[in-house]
């Protein structure tokens, strides 16, 4: 009797291949971030930060991404010979052919497809088209070596094929209407199984080559009865491999576990954040457990002290066992995107591969004596019979152990029996499938998964059929939105129509119906929600056409064109160069992307009676910063409670998050369990909360010359549109709060320059608030940030009126007034934000614990300077800015004695050479240097004194031209203001109307022309106005007495 071997350490063995770009990526002008430079490496650059790069090592790494073109066949290979792409025979022949020599020697061999939804997990595995993938290739390869062997041996294979989907299992090969919820069951000797799961004897390829059809279309079906993503489960096929050695009294038994996990997208930790819910939906749980085992392993393998592993705490790690950690030769294939906007993700995946090659497994050959399996078999039967129905068990079960492989033998043939039966029945239905084709127009199903599409056909014979969900219909449909009589095809004369019945959602190449409508062939047809079909006409309508590109996107970017949605909508051709923006292209990639998934979940919550609506809205579409440049823009779902007219903003994250928390509710509705949940835990229900409805920019450049303020701003929502006018004003003051008169305004910005500011920002009123109008119940409060404060003032809440007076005045000071500060205010706006609020949430208040003021109580902005001479931590506030005001006088004061000093120092060095020199003629001719200097002198000291006192009126010239320019400031704000409203005007969608839309904005350019060039052409006139009156001032002064001293003016503003 051989030995059983010792277990030898294996490391499981990791693999990464990245994909092309996908035909969304390249619309998106994506940039590749991925780069491999050898057959082990993979190195990602930060798209954000391009310097910013990390390199990984694996035991392989494939380049899939460029240089392959197609051969006859429609086989993917490679362009050239120095091409380094790896082809789907690359991949089979380094990690297929390893899984295949592991169980010809006898032992357990996994494969585990990880990566983020559309990496090409699937594709890898199964394959697509011509293109076949590892499954298929190894089970071929199998049987063709089968088939080549000789000798005294017998091989026995059966295939089994489950999905997990919310922990719960389901057998793609049962054929009841019905299936049963598999459990998971433990045993001692065979560890954990899946009891009731369906296995199926295979004698060759192409039976195997069925039943993975087979249990794709059981996948298909249940996947859109349960409204489930195919991206959100697991799907694991199994093929036992039996070697009988008849002359040696030998087996050798081999478990190959081919696993395609969900995208791995759905375990991301930010994937609900903010939300109350995040920890409640079993969707993740298994990827989210996997991942736990997986790093426990790999610390354990790294020497750390790890006391538990929790393979029992979800289904897919119960059933991996032997894979991580067990009694297996595993490999990983991790699939990456190499576009920059999947960064995040891909980088996920590959720190989640590198942990798993640390994992060490103990894998063994698995031999067995004939009889000694014979009593193990007769054991499980006895295991699964109970010992009270022994008495009647075969009696081959109970016979003398030497004729335990007979038994085995009888119970082979017997299941190869059974299996051909069902072959023979599977031939006869897809013959007539073919034929049915090749003769009747018919639906084709569209799925968001490639592997799922084209699965299911619904042939439409002549006459009249309905669809719907009742047992009873021609053409019986499962999804959401789909009653029990949801539509009528008729095939008459060569002609096929549909029909929608009462309110029931049809929709044709993405425009809805609700009349009798014509089909062409390759009409796109989306029946309730989201369920998609590509029509085939009459054969004498079909061609060769490439049925491919009418894919799942090919459906929602028709349907989001209908809606108004485009890519111009969103502003992705705003770079000068004429490039499409990637982070808009990106925005409108998720709008496209979440369209169903809004839809899936109003139809849900209509069938609940949750009273919801749901809309898909972008966030900061016609948005900009304080500067004037566009803000990030992402997608958001905005919420409503038709009852209450209640409202939610929900990010994209926190909506997918409760989406799957949705799906299981409404799973419970559908198998008729109770529904009914607390409100707190309810995934349509969420506390009040307020409502962000717009924002209001006011420039501030006329602050920067000491210049009043005051106007009518519009308040604009997300998407551009007006949401209410703000009546606000700016104005420069005195520190008592006295605004400052004309005579305060200064030309150039640098006389403020370190000169104490102060400044009002007084809210008068909101008029026309369209929040309000739309709810009797609600209210508002407004908000905004100064310059370097980190806190938001807000004001009091205003209730129930739609022209709420507000009246509310903040002064601000900058004791010493920076050139930053300067700069900003002559850049910025102060944005202004309009909030809603609902009856129930609380209102938004101000945090001011790092306020500093001064001693009259004012806001100090612009501080860094103060900041930075004072620890704030040793005083009061109001001590603190009297300190900050003497500090800052001293200052001043201080620098003026240095210039006097300075000009005394020249003085004193000048009357001492004046007095070497007394008795030169000149001297009685003109004035001496020391003279000058004392005069310059005496100037300084009248500079210092003139600070102690009231500074007298300005000149009536500088007046005249402060007015002008007050007056050129004003008019260059408005053009601005109605230069920035010029971007809100989208062109519209319908050709009829875009030579009126073009017209209208020639015209709206044309009057920002015309003012500003009334502006300039009054300023002219203005300053040559002042400058002639000058010129005379000079000439004549003795004729304008009252512009005594002017003389020196005039010269220093020439």
């Amino acid at each position: 009797m051989p030995t059983t071997p010792l277990p030898g350490i294996d490391t499981v063995r990791v693999a990464v291949r990245v994909r092309p770009f996908s035909q969304r990526e390249k619309n998106s002008g994506s940039k590749c971030v991925i780069s491999m430079h050898s057959r082990t490496t993979t190195t990602i650059q930060d798209p954000k930060n391009p310097e910013h790069r990390k390199t990984f090592t694996f035991d392989l790494a494939y380049w899939s991404h460029d240089g392959f073109q197609k051969d006859k066949d429609g086989v993917f290979i490679s362009a050239d010979p120095s091409s380094q792409f790896a082809s789907q025979k690359d991949i089979f022949h380094d990690l297929g052919r390893g899984i295949l020599d592991s169980a010809w020697q006898g032992y357990n061999a996994t494969l585990l497809a990880y990566g983020q939804t559309g990496s090409g997990k699937s594709y890898s595995m199964v394959g697509f088209g011509a293109n076949k993938g590892i499954i298929p290739n190894v089970c071929e390869e199998l049987f063709q070596a089968i088939e080549k062997r000789e000798g005294n041996q017998e091989y026995q294979v059966t295939f089994s094929m489950l999905e997990i989907y919310n922990e719960q299992i389901r057998d793609l090969l049962s054929r009841t209407k019905k299936p049963e919820r598999l459990k998971v069951r433990e045993d001692q000797q065979l560890g954990f199984y899946v009891d009731g799961l369906k296995s199926v004897p295979c004698e060759n390829y192409a039976q195997i080559e069925r039943l993975m059809e087979q249990g794709t279309k059981i996948r298909t079906t249940a996947s859109t009865n349960m409204n489930a993503s195919s991206s959100r489960s697991h799907m694991v096929i199994t093929i036992q491999f039996k070697q009988v050695f008849l002359d040696r009294d030998l087996t050798k038994q081999s478990s190959i576990n081919l696993v395609d996990l969900a995208g791995s997208e759905r375990q991301k930790s930010s994937g609900s954040e903010g939300d109350r819910l995040r920890e409640g939906s079993r969707v993740n749980l298994s990827l989210t457990n996997l991942g736990i085992v997986i790093s426990a392993l790999a610390d354990a393998a790294m020497g750390k002290k790890v006391l538990h592993i929790p393979y029992r705490d979800s289904v897919l790690t119960k059933l991996l066992q032997p894979a991580l950690g067990g009694n297996s030769r595993t490999t990983l294939i991790a699939a990456i995107s190499p576009a920059d906007i999947c960064y995040e993700e891909t980088l996920s995946t590959l720190r989640y591969a590198e942990r798993a090659k640390k994992i060490q497994n103990k894998a063994v050959v698995n031999t067995s004596m004939l009889m000694r399996e014979a009593e193990a078999e007769n054991n499980k039967v006895l295991l699964a019979c109970g010992n009270s129905r022994m008495a009647e068990l075969p009696a081959c079960l109970l016979a003398d152990q030497s004729l335990g492989w007979q038994t085995g033998q009888v119970t082979w043939a017997h299941q190869l029996e059974q299996a051909r039966e069902e072959w023979q029945q599977q031939y006869l239905a897809i013959a007539q499938e073919r034929q049915m084709m090749e003769t009747f127009p018919h639906l084709l199903n569209v799925n968001e998964d490639p592997q799922l599409t084209g699965v299911l056909k619904y042939f439409i014979q002549a006459g009249s059929c309905d669809a719907g969900r009742a047992a009873s219909n021609a053409i019986p449909l499962l999804g959401l939105g789909i009653t029990d009589k949801h539509a009528s095809f008729t095939n008459v004369d060569g002609k096929v129509t549909v029909t929608p019945h009462s309110k029931c959602k049809v929709v044709v190449n993405g425009v809805p119906i609700t009349t009798t409508t014509k089909l062409q062939h390759l009409d796109r047809v989306i029946l309730g929600s989201s369920s998609a079909y590509l029509y085939i006409g009459f054969p004498s309508e079909r061609g060769s056409e490439d049925l491919n590109r009418f894919d799942y996107d090919f459906f929602q970017l028709e349907r989001a064109a209908v809606e108004g949605v485009s890519m111009d909508k969103l502003g992705a051709m705003s770079h000068g160069d004429g490039m499409a923006d990637p982070s808009v292209l990106a925005v409108f990639q998720d709008y496209v992307k979440l369209m169903p998934l809004v839809a899936e979940a109003n139809q849900m919550g209509e069938e609940l009676e949750k009273g919801l609506r749901m809309e898909l809205k972008v966030k900061n579409l016609a948005s900009s910063d304080s500067r004037g440049y566009d803000l990030q823009k992402e997608v958001m779902v905005k919420v409503t409670n038709q009852r209450t007219q209640e409202v939610w903003i929900w990010s994209k994250a926190k909506f997918i998050n409760r989406k799957f928390l949705m799906e299981e509710l409404y799973q419970r509705f559908l198998e008729g369990e109770d529904s009914h949940v607390a409100q707190e835990d309810d995934p349509f229900w969420d506390p009040v909360e307020a409502v962000h409805l717009g924002s209001a920019h006011v420039w501030l450049q006329p602050l920067a010359y000491c210049m009043k303020l005051e106007e009518q701003v519009e308040f604009l929502s997300c998407d551009g549109t007006e949401e209410a006018m703000l009546h606000i004003h700016v104005t420069p003051c005195s520190p008592a709060g006295q605004a400052c008169s004309e005579e305060d305004v200064v030309i150039d910005t640098a006389e403020l320059l370190g000169k104490r500011m102060d400044f009002q920002i007084g809210l008068v009123r909101c008029l026309g608030i369209k929040w309000l109008k739309e709810g009797a119940e609600r209210g508002i409060q407004m908000g905004y940030r100064m310059y370097d404060l980190s806190s938001t003032f807000y004001t009091k809440p205003v209730w129930k009126t739609v022209n709420p007076q507000i009246e509310e005045t903040v002064q601000f000071t900058a004791l010493n007034a920076s050139q930053d500060f300067l700069n900003y205010l002559q850049t910025n706006a102060l944005i202004v934000d309009l909030w809603g609020l609902q009856e129930g949430c609380a209102q938004l208040s101000c945090s001011q614990p790092d306020l500093m003021v001064t001693s009259e109580g004012h806001v100090m902005v612009d501080t860094k300077k103060i900041s930075a001479l004072v620890d704030t931590g040793q005083t009061t506030s109001d001590q603190t800015s009297e300190l900050y005001m003497k500090l800052f006088k001293l200052e001043q004061e201080t620098e003026q004695l240095r210039n006097v000093n300075r000009a005394l120092r020249e003085e004193n060095v000048l009357l001492r050479q004046a007095l070497e020199k007394i008795g030169s003629p000149q001297q009685a001719h003109e004035p001496s240097d020391a003279l000058k200097v004392t005069q310059r002198t005496a100037h300084l000291l009248a500079a210092r004194a003139k600070n102690d006192r009231p500074a007298p009126p300005a000149a009536s010239s500088d007046r005249e031209l402060t007015d002008a320019l007050k007056i050129f400031y004003q008019s260059m704000n408005t053009a601005r203001g109605r230069f920035l409203r010029l971007r809100h005007y989208k062109p519209p969608e319908d050709d009829r109307m875009l030579r009126p839309f073009v017209y209208q904005q020639s015209q709206r350019l044309r009057d920002v022309g015309e003012l500003l060039d009334r502006s300039l052409q009054r300023l002219r006139s203005d300053v040559a106005r002042i400058a002639k009156e000058k010129r005379a001032c000079l000439l004549h002064p003795q004729q304008h007495p009252q512009a005594d001293g002017l003389p020196q003016v005039c010269e220093e503003r020439a």
